[in-house]
């Protein structure tokens, strides 16, 4: 089943039990899927471009909670927090700090990069092969990091 129809599956399932939260976060998903798809005149999307949607929704999810700590509003972060969990339940499963080791090693050594003129060639490449399981902010510092 593709993840759009299981967020609207799911989304029937959360109206009929009465859970707020999870509703009021399945409908942001499904009005940014929506606006994505009118972005893009398409008909549908893909399963990654969905999982780029809601990485970013979480992105800003969790910088809304940095926020929110530091105006001493606990009461906000802890409505971003339990939408964060619904929205990450959507996601794939992260890498392992050492799997993404492993993937970074294995592009650099592939590409031959030797320098941060080749950054760009190797933060592609991983990207590519993580497919949305790790942080984008996490990987460039470990490229920046191994290509200094």
């Amino acid at each position: 089943m593709m993840l759009e129809e299981k967020i609207k599956t799911e989304l029937k399932n959360f109206l009929k039990a009465g859970g707020k939260t999870e509703v009021s976060v399945l409908r942001m998903i499904l009005s940014a899927i929506k606006n994505k798809k009118i972005e893009e005149t398409s008909k549908t999307l893909d399963d990654e471009k969905i999982i780029g949607i809601i990485q970013k929704m979480s992105r800003q999810h969790k910088e809304s909670i940095e926020q929110f700590k530091q105006g001493g509003r606990e009461d906000l972060v802890e409505k971003e927090t339990e939408e964060l969990k619904i929205l990450e339940s959507y996601l794939p499963e992260p890498l392992t700090e050492d799997e993404l080791e492993g993937i970074i090693t294995e592009s650099i050594d592939r590409l031959s990069a030797a320098s941060m003129k080749d950054m760009g060639a190797v933060m592609r490449d991983v990207m590519e092969k993580t497919g949305g399981r790790a942080d984008g902010k996490v990987i460039s510092n470990t490229v920046k990091e191994r290509l200094s």
